[in-house]
């Protein structure tokens, strides 16, 4: 069998929060998001046989304590992705999904059969614009896909599951309906960059969270990731 791939990470410590582990990049993603930083692998074809990835795997096994499997859209490759999940748990490592939901029937694989620890869930806007935004059909997937998550971490099944939204300024309203979707799922604000546009800054973000009422975990390139709860306006020390 082989895997579409895209790239390989041999140890990383912000892919998984508290852990080092290595990513593993599977090409191919059925949107096209404008500001997706790993746009040169959304396309294209480097077949390599899941032995050869696994191997590549194997290598950092004695400095990782897990796998996180990101793209593209990793759950595309369905059949590799369950085979390479499989292999990773055989070794006894942790294995984690970054995903954008668009392939729910790939996630109720890996939950069912106990062969993902993580999964973080990209959310991208409030329900009513997602096709359009998208430019396909998926709005129903990813509502499913999130469905599946939660479920899945309410009955212990899936250890860690976390709804993420990458904010670029003038979207700052997306934020509260995403919160109120997802509210009882923990939350990550991420600072999204697109060509020229400034960045929204840590401050800027810690006023969107603010009304929020909740604790939340912000992503900067400048200050890394911490934790925050903007009805106390205190910061919490973060894993990372």
């Amino acid at each position: 069998m082989d895997v579409n791939f895209g790239g390989f990470v041999p140890i990383s410590t912000v892919d998984w929060r508290g852990k080092a582990v290595c990513t593993v990049f599977l090409r191919g993603c059925p949107v096209r998001c404008t500001y997706c930083h790993n746009a040169s692998i959304l396309a294209g074809c480097d077949p390599r046989p899941v032995e050869e990835v696994i191997g590549m795997i194997n290598s950092s096994r004695l400095l990782i304590s897990g796998v996180v499997f990101s793209g593209g859209e990793p759950t595309m490759q369905a059949e590799a992705l369950v085979a390479l999940a499989g292999a990773v748990k055989k070794m006894g490592l942790l294995v984690g999904v970054q995903t954008n939901g668009v392939y729910p029937d790939t996630l109720e694989v890996l939950i069912e059969n106990n062969l993902v620890d993580r999964i973080a869930l990209d959310i991208k806007a409030r329900w009513q614009r997602y096709d359009n935004l998208m430019k396909v059909p998926c709005v129903g997937k990813v509502q499913r896909s999130l469905a599946l998550c939660r479920a899945a971490r309410k009955s212990g099944k899936l250890h860690e599951f976390e709804v993420v939204i990458t904010l670029f300024r003038g979207y700052e309203d997306e934020v509260p309906y995403i919160s109120r979707e997802c509210s009882d799922v923990d939350l990550v604000i991420q600072q999204g960059v697109q060509g020229d546009i400034p960045p929204l800054s840590c401050s800027e973000l810690k006023k969107i969270a603010d009304p929020l009422n909740r604790q939340v975990r912000i992503r900067t390139r400048e200050g890394g990731e911490i934790s925050y709860e903007g009805s106390r306006d205190r910061w919490i020390t973060s894993e990372r």
